[in-house]
């Protein structure tokens, strides 16, 4: 493993867009998105992976390290067109949300170029992928499951791609992606470029390093294990009994917040019973239909629903400005879902308030965690309507006016195209429901929700 860099702002400040010799049409299209300096990450690695250098990143979570990369194989990629079925540069991501929010984010910059982009992932339709891909796309962001079903079934040929970006390979070791990560770069030329973005640089993840990046140069903006030095974070110590009430008024305040539960079961049934106490909160979990996945990303990010209840499918990836308040209902497994968890709040430099809730048998665990994941959160002791709680919650009151379930369309069970043992996960992984072997959902209630 190189030695990492720990880059810092120069005395003089940092650069611009332009001084980072990104081609004049980028330059001129973050301008009229609103982006008038680069984040950190952006000006630690464009100087070198702009002329063609391997590198590894390491940024906090909401650094910008989408744009870092991005920009990136999109200004590497500027003056030439794909064949059909040959993608000249793709992106790997452990989710469909995150697939999505990569395409989103750099479709403005891919337009200037006259650059073709494209997502491939599980739970839509595999044939207009490959009609997608038939037409010829520059830069293909997908995710493993799927896109080795295109390689497989000859849709998709990487022979073509010259530089390659693995973003948040941690997780993708954490859901036991990497046996198909490592297929799928086998498939790419050895002489390609190849960028890989992490929280952390060991493990598996070092494996994967050794066996793809040629003498590549490592940099980070910040430590893994360092909290966003504009978030609160409290553990809020609350009664058993108490901790539906105290959840429902957390729910109820203003603003746009995030509740973590463990499982998918128990994701429905709180937005179930926020639904009935008045509060408009909407649901994120493996278990449902990429549609339905979608449509909550949206009315969350659109303000319509500004209660997200999820499971870690959300915790990284999703960036939705303004949240707030970001709240573990369940605390997580380990301190990098902490952190995780965490960095949906306080993005971009806003600042935002982390609490986790925990009954007194959890105290123990909670405070292990909590130092492992680098923070010392304040402790307080809450129960409903309790003054301390509002002061760091904002939690109010609910309406007590049930919020009526908005009329969905009937979903045909074919609509999606064709599924197949590759859609996000393939072979021995975990499937939509998030469990092996198709079994019921909740029946196990300490399982975490893995599901891409």
């Amino acid at each position: 493993m190189p030695p990492e860099v720990l880059w810092t702002v120069p005395e003089t400040g940092m650069p611009s867009f332009a001084e980072l010799k990104l081609p004049e049409p980028v330059v001129r299209a973050l301008d009229a998105e609103g982006f008038t300096e680069p984040f950190p990450i952006q000006a630690a690695t464009l100087p070198e992976t702009l002329t063609g250098r391997d590198l590894l990143g390491r940024g906090q979570t909401g650094s910008g390290k989408t744009l870092a990369f991005g920009l990136a194989l999109l200004s590497r990629l500027a003056g030439g067109r794909a064949q059909a079925r040959r993608p000249r540069g793709l992106v790997l991501v452990p989710t469909r949300e995150l697939a999505q929010q990569v395409v989103d984010a750099l479709t403005p910059f891919a337009r200037a170029l006259n650059l073709r982009t494209a997502a491939v992932v599980g739970g839509m339709s595999f044939n207009r992928q490959v009609d997608a891909l038939q037409r010829g796309v520059d830069l293909l962001v997908a995710t493993p499951g799927r896109l080795t079903d295109h390689t497989n079934q000859g849709t998709c040929d990487l022979s073509e791609v010259s530089i390659t970006a693995i973003d948040e390979a941690d997780r993708m070791a954490d859901m036991g992606f990497l046996p198909q990560v490592r297929a799928i770069l086998d498939l790419t030329p050895t002489d390609g470029q190849r960028l890989l973005f992490s929280a952390t640089l060991d493990g598996d993840v070092a494996g994967l390093v050794a066996r793809y990046l040629h003498d590549p140069v490592t940099r980070a903006v910040a430590s893994a294990a360092a909290p966003v030095e504009t978030m609160d974070h409290h553990v809020l110590l609350v009664e058993n009994a108490h901790k539906p009430r105290v959840i429902t008024e957390v729910a109820a305040r203003e603003g746009r917040t995030i509740l973590f539960v463990r499982t998918k079961h128990g994701v429905d049934r709180l937005v179930k019973n926020l639904r009935r106490e008045g509060v408009a909160a909407g649901a994120l979990h493996g278990g449902k239909a990429q549609n339905a996945r979608n449509r909550a990303i949206a009315e969350f990010k659109d303000g319509s629903t500004p209660v997200l209840v999820a499971t870690d499918v959300a915790a990284r990836g999703i960036h939705v400005d303004d949240v707030s308040l970001v709240v573990h209902v369940d605390p997580p497994a380990d301190p990098k879902d902490y952190l995780h968890r965490a960095g949906r709040t306080a993005r971009g430099g806003d600042s935002g308030t982390v609490v986790t809730l925990v009954t007194p048998p959890e105290r123990r665990d909670v405070d292990r965690l909590t130092r492992q994941a680098g923070v010392r959160p304040t402790l307080t002791e809450v129960a409903p309507g309790d003054a301390d709680l509002t002061r760091i919650t904002g939690a109010r009151t609910p309406s007590g006016v049930p919020v009526p379930e908005p009329e969905r369309p009937v979903q045909n069970p074919r609509g999606s195209g064709r599924r197949s043992r590759g859609q996000q996960g393939g072979r021995g992984q975990r499937g939509a429901g998030g469990q092996r072997g198709g079994g019921r959902s909740g029946a196990r209630p300490r399982q975490r929700d893995t599901a891409a």
